[in-house]
């Protein structure tokens, strides 16, 4: 369990990677990605040349003898909830990050960027169960809050229940949200209950890998233990025909995931332990905002 003075560096620590990687651009980016919930009333002005005639408010119009036309603007504010992953497998990384610890980083760089525009942010954090839940709010300190819990849970020695996390969602959150799932989906049973959520909330899978999950390094004999069962497995990795049997079925999983997100109507973005998550959250804001148009 992590300390409470080291968990307050880390979290300090991520507020300055994450603060200088929230500009105007990614803010913008990121409001053009994510629509309100509609328009409302926003004032009634006098008609200039080239207003739409159809808005003009034949009530005051009457009234005062002169055009006016009604004003609407977006009712901008979103609810955004992060459903992170704690569970034992995210404890990996054979990099310099975990997924554990990509994971808060990735949440405070969304979750920043919300706070910029006015959203309201809240969380849910599960393993093979719900491990707590942080109402929506706004302001840098929901922010802070956020980030503190993920790196606190740190990693649960639980398997991965996602189906039930998304279950959840749907129970508490009755209005419509911008919903991320961010965990490295090693679970099975969810992709009914994902196009559940999806039909009600508008959900990004954010999807973390560890590179060495994908390609198996030249190392050996390996003992291998499974971080949410604790199954033991020796494997000899200098057999090119296990690593490249290893990188076909890595391969054929992520195919299988992806398919699985196109069904349930689901977005989603791949980010791996030792790339900076940046590049890929511009790339998904600006692919999704040319989508809508």
């Amino acid at each position: 369990m992590i300390d409470t003075a080291e968990l307050m560096k880390k979290v300090g620590m991520i507020k300055i990677l994450t603060s200088r990687l929230v500009d105007e651009r990614l803010t913008g980016d990121y409001h053009s990605s994510f629509k309100g919930q509609g328009v409302e009333f926003d004032e009634v002005r006098e008609y200039n040349v080239g207003d739409d005639v159809r808005s003009i408010d034949w009530n005051v119009t009457a009234r005062t003898g002169f055009p006016f036309v009604k004003r609407f603007c977006e009712e901008r504010e979103l609810t955004v909830m992060f459903l992170v992953d704690v569970s034992g497998s995210q404890s990996y990384g054979s990099s310099e990050k975990t997924k554990a610890e990509r994971a808060a980083e990735l949440t405070c760089l969304l979750a920043l960027t919300s706070i910029q525009n006015q959203d309201n942010i809240g969380l849910v954090l599960f393993s093979d169960s719900i491990l707590k839940t942080i109402p929506p709010r706004k302001g840098r300190t929901a922010v802070m809050r956020l980030v503190r819990e993920v790196l606190a849970a740190g990693e649960s020695s639980g398997g991965t229940d996602i189906a039930q996390a998304l279950q959840y969602l749907c129970q508490v959150q009755k209005r419509r949200a911008v919903v991320f799932v961010v965990s490295d989906f090693q679970a099975d049973g969810w992709e009914q209950q994902l196009s559940i959520a999806a039909r009600k909330h508008d959900v990004i899978c954010c999807r973390l890998v560890d590179k060495c999950e994908q390609v198996l390094p030249n190392a050996g004999m390996l003992e291998l233990e499974d971080p949410e069962t604790g199954e033991l497995l020796w494997i000899d990795t200098s057999s090119s025909e296990v690593r490249e049997a290893f990188q076909k079925l890595a391969n054929e999983r992520t195919s299988q995931l992806e398919k699985c997100f196109k069904r349930s109507k689901a977005d989603f973005i791949t980010f791996y332990t030792d790339e900076d998550p940046i590049d890929k959250v511009r790339q998904f804001f600006r692919k999704r905002t040319k989508k809508q148009r």
